[in-house]
């Protein structure tokens, strides 16, 4: 991982903080390496791979867009730092519940998946690598939430076409298996 990338990943981890993963003792900052580590096998673009690493930090801590901004932009250009920020932004789930704790998971989903098509073939890249990471460990840990996940993923899938063409289909063959698997 060189310098620039090193410095965002140190970043996400203090925002992070004591997070640990749900199913496993690791550390959060061990699923957003492994989602830069999956895009970096289909992309050099920092840009991308920063922003895969700081993909959760709106959503899942009290880090603001500001900060995040005048953060990046100590270690990057202004108009990178803008474009890994306009990825994060993207990748943060808007329908949350506790912004609207009125709507269902069913409906808070669906309203996503309509939010995320609409989102550039870059963040829908980085979602794919989130997908995939995120199948292993919830398929494995926690079996029954996996049958609502996995149904969630492909119709998220279904609608976000944008992204690297290979990684997509990483995507849905890991889905699709992880059902099958299921299934059994």
């Amino acid at each position: 991982m060189d310098t620039l990338l090193q410095q965002v990943r140190d970043y996400a981890d203090a925002a992070h903080g004591t997070q640990m993963r749900k199913y496993t003792p690791e550390r959060y900052i061990v699923h957003p390496v492994r989602v830069m580590e999956t895009c970096a096998q289909y992309t050099d673009r920092q840009t991308i791979l920063a922003a895969a690493l700081l993909h959760d930090v709106l959503e899942d801590t009290p880090v603001t867009q500001q900060e995040m901004h005048a953060f990046l932009q100590t270690i990057m250009s202004e108009e990178d730092a803008a474009e890994t920020l306009k990825l994060v932004i993207e990748l943060t789930d808007v329908y949350v519940k506790k912004d609207y704790p009125k709507m269902n998971r069913r409906t808070r989903k669906a309203k996503e998946q309509l939010r995320i098509a609409e989102t550039g073939a870059d963040s829908q890249t980085i979602k794919y690598a989130d997908i995939i990471d995120n199948c292993n460990e919830i398929v494995k840990h926690d079996p029954d939430f996996a049958k609502v996940f996995l149904y969630e993923c492909r119709a998220n899938l279904r609608t976000m076409g944008k992204g690297h063409a290979d990684l997509y289909n990483r995507a849905v063959q890991k889905v699709d298996d992880a059902i099958a698997s299921m299934k059994k």
